[in-house]
């Protein structure tokens, strides 16, 4: 039994006729019929009779006229709510998220994402890339903002290019760093920051602090501790630091990438889907300074 015999059932208490509740519902009279023996096979009731004007329910027929109803009602209710949620973007979203780029660009993307999507629900996750990196590989996460190159078989999308500079707080020449002072934040470019001083250098460098985060790192060189290398997301509304980008010797520039990574499947939340497209386009109208 499903909602269609339901809704027999209403259209013959409306109609009283079982040929103008088949017409009604663009279904045939012996099938109407068929239908409507079975519903009284599985009840084990008699729901309708047969008189000279037409058709009456019986007391059953009425009973259960009034649980028809009822379901048809809900129905109506459950289909109508979900076809908004084809029409309105709602759902819960799960979000693995660099702590980098949580900490300079999320702020901002999240504002103005539920601003135009207010009932999607977020449950966010940040963490050095690897561990995010980690997580979305069990699943823990819908997508992820990753920074660096990661392997991956699906869905990713370069969101941008961050330059690796070299950081100061006076002028400073290239050939003078093995000279000064050098601060060191251990992060995960310290391998491309390796491979630009071996192709630049034949010395070693003068490092004399290593510190463990950028903001640290940062905070130090203005106070004229040293000079540092670090990516341009981090030296925002620094104007008064000189910065320089770096490039290796082939004239490649050093960047550390930003990708928006996910499974395909996920796409079909309807949640993640505007996720995904609003911040891809949110990147190219607007790309990190």
């Amino acid at each position: 039994m499903d909602h269609i015999d339901l809704l027999i059932l209403k259209n013959l208490s409306e109609e009283r006729n079982i040929t103008k509740a088949a017409e009604r519902m663009f279904i045939s009279q012996p099938a109407l019929t068929r239908r409507l023996k079975n519903m009284e096979r599985e009840i084990k009731a008699t729901l309708v009779l047969r008189v000279p004007n037409g058709v009456v329910l019986t007391p059953q027929g009425e009973e259960f006229l009034r649980y028809a109803e009822g379901t048809l009602l809900q129905f109506k209710k459950v289909k109508e709510h979900i076809q908004g949620m084809n029409e309105n973007i709602l759902g819960s979203l799960s979000l693995g998220v660099s702590s980098v780029f949580s900490h300079y660009e999320l702020p901002q993307l999240l504002k103005h994402f539920l601003e135009l999507y207010p009932d999607v629900e977020f449950s966010l996750k940040t963490g050095h890339s690897i561990k995010i990196n980690r997580m979305l590989q069990k699943d823990e996460v819908s997508l992820a903002i990753l920074r660096g190159d990661f392997h991956w078989d699906e869905k990713k999308h370069l969101l941008y290019e961050d330059p690796i500079c070299l950081v100061s707080s006076k002028s400073l020449k290239l050939q003078d760093l093995p000279k000064n002072r050098r601060i060191v934040a251990k992060t995960a470019i310290q391998t491309q920051i390796d491979e630009w001083w071996h192709q630049t250098f034949s010395c070693p460098p003068a490092t004399t602090i290593e510190v463990d985060s950028l903001d640290t790192c940062r905070q130090m060189v203005l106070n004229g501790l040293g000079w540092s290398i670090m990516p341009k997301i981090g030296l925002k509304s620094y104007d008064n630091l000189y910065t320089q980008n770096l490039y290796l010797a082939n004239g490649t520039p050093l960047v550390r990438r930003t990708w928006l990574v996910y499974r395909n499947i996920y796409l079909e939340l309807p949640s993640v889907r505007a996720f995904v497209e609003y911040t891809k386009k949110h990147f190219i109208n607007h790309p990190p300074k």
